[in-house]
């Protein structure tokens, strides 16, 4: 089993997700690719869950764990051991995002009703009685279009990141100890006994 290798290839799927999330996140900024004034936005938006926690807290110990294991099966306990840490915030930037996609996913964007005020419809109701069970609901929402449809999107895939993320990274926590303790790799020595 070599730890190096695994933190190489954990590392590599780490850098997609993390570009995928820092433009979902950046495209929440901008319903239906219209440019709306601040306070029109989304409050959970402006948490930064895809920019910051699934993009650039996962991106830092992506790097590391390339580092930690692009020298293949050396022993490098150092670098599983600084993996290990970066990769804890790495778990806690995916588990942010996903605590707050999911926030986002429940109380539903803030949206024109009708009247020319933005507020939030869903915000108070149950879950039995969520927006995300009753696609009757939507049609309250009049601007901006199809403003329910993309936050459920975008919250979804960032999500669903931020799970794999997190996942990921306490993957590597475990790997990163297992290479620290062990070494970077474990293989057969053979021993050439001549003479014999």
């Amino acid at each position: 089993m070599c730890t190096g290798k695994c933190s190489k290839c954990i590392g590599i799927t780490l850098f997609p997700l993390a570009a995928c999330a820092i433009v979902s996140n950046i495209l929440l900024y901008f319903p239906n690719g219209r440019v709306l004034q601040l306070s029109e936005i989304t409050d959970l938006v402006w948490f930064f869950h895809g920019i910051l926690g699934a993009g650039i807290l996962v991106i830092l110990p992506a790097f590391m764990m390339l580092g930690a294991g692009g020298a293949g099966c050396c022993a490098n306990r150092c670098g599983m051991l600084l993996s290990v840490v970066l990769s804890v915030m790495g778990f806690a930037g995916g588990a942010y995002c996903a605590v707050i996609s999911s926030l986002g996913l429940i109380g539903g964007p803030l949206c024109d009703t009708g009247d020319g005020e933005y507020l939030y419809p869903f915000r108070n109701d149950t879950l039995e009685d969520n927006y995300l069970f009753n696609q009757t609901t939507w049609s309250i929402c009049k601007e901006p279009e199809n403003i329910i449809l993309w936050n459920i999107v975008l919250f979804s895939i960032l999500l669903a990141i931020g799970v794999i993320e997190a996942i990921l990274c306490f993957i590597q926590v475990i790997n990163g100890l297992t290479g620290f303790i062990c070494g970077t790799c474990m293989r057969k020595r053979k021993t050439n006994i001549s003479g014999m």
